[in-house]
């Protein structure tokens, strides 16, 4: 699994493999970027190895950049693109009628909270591409999303990986494997209520 590869990845890499992989996935890559930026940042913590500024800094450029990517990628190839290729994306096509009924329902809400939901990170930003959404008001709800979800996400971890290096050393990073398990168990949880959704959204359709 990629995930195995990501701790490396930080050590190695440090900023860089922060920026990349959420940037990646925020232009339509389904990569684990929130993944990313809580392990960087719990290194960060844990370590003292990576400053938490940088950390943050890269994860909220590598999110602005890559919802830009996205968002012009969807305008300037629709709808018709994500229906035939999405699937090798992981985005079915149940899944980006949901996506765009959500869009059309929510609009900069979507753009903005969008950050914080895992299927909506990798969707939204093309969605807001294809629905023609205004690219001033797309800019202004995706750079806020994105600098309150690193600032979020980072400073939680950040302190949690220093909380368990203080109390344990080494085994902070188990913990922090523990941290991100939890985070994986909530996504799954998230992705039944998404097909929950998708199937109502079936019988309306």
């Amino acid at each position: 699994m990629f995930i195995e590869h990501i701790q490396p990845l930080i050590v190695q890499h440090g900023y860089w493999a922060v920026f990349l992989v959420v940037m990646l996935e925020s232009a339509g890559v389904p990569l684990p970027g929130e993944t990313v930026l809580l392990l960087g940042a719990g290194y960060a913590g844990a370590t003292g190895n990576l400053d938490i500024a940088w950390v943050i800094a890269a994860a909220a450029a590598g999110a602005i950049i890559g919802d830009n990517i996205g968002f012009w990628i969807g305008r300037t190839f629709g709808a018709n693109l994500l229906l035939r290729y999405g699937k090798f994306i992981h985005l079915p096509e149940a899944r980006l009628k949901l996506g765009q009924y959500l869009f059309e329902r929510h609009g900069g809400k979507i753009v903005f909270f969008g950050r914080f939901v895992a299927f909506l990170r990798v969707l939204a930003a093309l969605l807001a591409g294809v629905n023609k959404y205004n690219w001033g008001k797309f800019v202004f709800f995706n750079a806020s999303g994105g600098v309150i979800w690193a600032v979020v996400m980072g400073v939680g971890a950040y302190f949690f990986g220093d909380a368990m290096h203080r109390v344990s050393g080494p085994l902070g990073i188990v913990a922090l494997v523990i941290v991100v398990g939890g985070v994986v168990g909530a996504m799954i949880l998230m992705r039944r209520e998404e097909k929950k959704m998708e199937r109502e959204l079936a019988d309306v359709g």
